[in-house]
């Protein structure tokens, strides 16, 4: 018991000793973290990241977007013109026929014997009418000795002959034209649809159904339709000349050709409030087919030096429409706007912007009028845009 004091002494005073001086440590930490945080002053507030766009002056192309329908510029239901038995068929479904080419062949042997008859009968009135020549000749030398009667009778004979002849020719005209008929052609030129008939079946002038349709796809047209206030304009615009009509795919992403106005409707649809219009396309590449849905943008007109932002900077609140700009201290602005037209990613302000201001168009989220913000420069080339009113 006695050795073991001088140990216990020991431990305790290395222990007494380390607490003092970790507490010493600690201590001295602190008040030099309370010295340093007194010189740096209150944290400065960080910049709220953003991107920013300059608000552009430029020319602004004014477009009426709306959906269209692709329409044959002709469109020919192909029906036969006789009756009779489909011999040949002289085309193949959705080929290109060219005006005049042969399409069907009927059989024409009970046309061509019509033919020959009326041929045949016109051969037998010429023989009767030279004969009747004949007569009245040999009446007339008589003189005297012939009567009146029997002369003015031959003479007769021989005008009744020659109508009968000129009936032979309408009738020879007439089966000519039948058998012509027989062999059925493309009135235009154009993509020959399905079929209808098969060879072998039998068709009649009479029957509604079409053989084929022929759809006339170059020159091609789209009737489409534009808001009724929008007349004004379009008139206006149709006297500098044809006004553009670009066709797009349903969803507006691919362009599919260009073409003219060529057509405005003589009356406007009072239940939807709309007018049809029909523009008019090449169609070289054949990138339109009838039946097709396609989306449409007239050129109407366009602005002048008109005020263009990205529609990313447009914000919208209960209040209305704002955009927030950065001044050259690097703080956000929030400035009120008024906005005429937008699409494709561009609008055209009217009031609250001015060329040259940057313009927030990414971040505005975090964003408060004042803020620092520290700018990223955004891609912005309004000289592509199309824009429709809203």
């Amino acid at each position: 018991m006695n050795k073991s004091r001088p140990i216990l002494w020991l431990l305790i005073i290395a222990a007494v000793a380390s607490a003092g001086y970790y507490g010493w440590q600690k201590f001295g930490t602190f008040e030099a973290g309370k010295t340093q945080t007194a010189q740096k002053g209150p944290p400065r507030p960080s910049a709220v990241p953003v991107s920013v766009a300059p608000v552009q002056k430029t020319d602004f192309p004014v477009y009426l977007t709306g959906l269209g329908t692709v329409q044959g510029f002709n469109t020919v239901q192909v029906r036969s013109r006789v009756d009779g038995q489909i011999d040949k068929l002289e085309f193949r479904e959705g080929q290109i026929v060219k005006q005049g080419d042969l399409l069907v062949s009927i059989d024409p042997r009970p046309y061509q014997a019509a033919l020959d008859q009326a041929k045949a009968k016109k051969a037998q009135d010429e023989a009767s009418l030279a004969n009747a020549n004949l007569e009245l000749q040999r009446a007339t030398k008589l003189g005297e000795f012939a009567t009146a009667q029997r002369v003015d009778t031959q003479r007769s004979t021989v005008a009744q002959l020659t109508a009968q002849i000129a009936a032979d020719d309408a009738a020879i005209s007439n089966a000519q034209t039948q058998l012509d008929y027989t062999q059925i052609k493309a009135p235009i030129t154009g993509v020959a649809g399905l079929r209808q008939v098969d060879i072998g079946n039998i068709v009649n002038a009479s029957s509604q159904t079409a053989i084929v349709t022929i759809s006339q796809v170059e020159p091609i047209a789209v009737i489409f339709t534009a808001p009724e206030d929008q007349l004004p304009y379009i008139s206006e615009g149709q006297k500098a000349g044809a006004l553009k009509v670009i066709a797009f795919t349903t969803d507006g992403k691919r362009t599919l050709a260009e073409g003219k106005l060529a057509v405005i409707n003589n009356q406007v649809d009072a239940t939807s409030g709309t007018i049809r219009l029909k523009a008019v396309f090449d169609n070289k590449e054949r990138t339109l087919w009838p039946g097709q849905s396609v989306s449409t943008r007239l050129l109407v007109r366009t602005l002048k030096d008109a005020t263009v932002v990205p529609d990313d900077a447009v914000q919208r609140s209960t209040n209305g429409l704002y955009a927030y700009t950065v001044n050259q201290d690097n703080k956000a602005e929030l400035h009120k706007i008024k906005v005429s037209y937008g699409i494709d990613g561009h609008s055209v302000i009217e009031e609250g912007l001015s060329p040259g201001q940057q313009v927030i168009v990414g971040g505005q989220f975090k964003v408060q009028p004042g803020n620092l913000v520290s700018t990223a420069v955004a891609s912005s080339d309004p000289t592509q845009n199309k824009v429709r009113q809203q």
